[in-house]
């Protein structure tokens, strides 16, 4: 993927769960054109102000399938890309290992719950001049090929969590609402001496 689609976007207002976008399964990308290079600056535009490590198009709002990244692996390098119509592989039950690590969203911001995913996860689809493109994740990157990738599919984390988790995470989330704007993170996040750590969403 060429650098410059990282840069020169626009910053759009995320969107919350709730919206019908955000539970829907997506449309497959066919049209690998400006448009679509427009959308995803924009959308890393976005994902660097909101400070999180992956963003999916249905959290701006559009029912396409296609996500951008910039995240770590479990070895601290940092890997950055776009995917068009990904599908996630993970290991098979028998060689399957569960990292269960807390979890959060940008569109359900400040809420976190721990969530066990497979800690290694391999990613394929198209980038955004419709090439074939395969991304290996491990540690917080295969955790968020795996979140981005089930946004585009209409499910949010928190539908992966156990009824008390999901209303653990529903309070968390409640209590903190109000430090983000409704356009957030075009007008950024206030600020609260209550803060607690800072921590990765996607």
């Amino acid at each position: 993927m060429s650098d410059d689609l990282t840069t020169g976007g626009t910053v759009l207002p995320i969107t919350r769960w709730g919206a019908p976008v955000m539970h829907e399964r997506t449309r497959p990308v066919t049209a690998f054109d400006d448009e679509l290079r427009g959308l995803v600056r924009d959308m890393f535009a976005t994902m660097h102000a909101a400070q999180g490590v992956g963003l999916a198009a249905t959290q701006v709002g559009r029912d396409l399938s296609v996500f951008v990244f910039e995240c770590p692996d479990a070895d601290d390098v940092v890997h950055s890309g776009v995917v068009c119509n990904p599908v996630v592989t993970v290991p098979d039950a028998r060689e399957r290992n569960l990292d269960a690590t807390e979890e959060g969203c940008l569109s359900f911001p400040g809420g976190y719950q721990v969530l066990a995913r497979p800690d290694t996860a391999v990613c394929t689809g198209q980038d955004a001049g419709g090439n074939p493109v395969r991304v290996e994740g491990t540690g917080l990157l295969a955790r968020c090929l795996q979140h981005e990738t089930d946004h585009l599919n209409g499910t949010v984390f928190g539908d992966r969590l156990s009824t008390r988790a999901r209303r653990l995470l529903s309070k968390q989330h409640e209590e903190l609402a109000h430090l983000y704007p409704d356009d957030w993170p075009v007008t950024p996040r206030r600020t609260s001496a209550d803060e607690g750590n800072e921590r990765t969403s996607s």
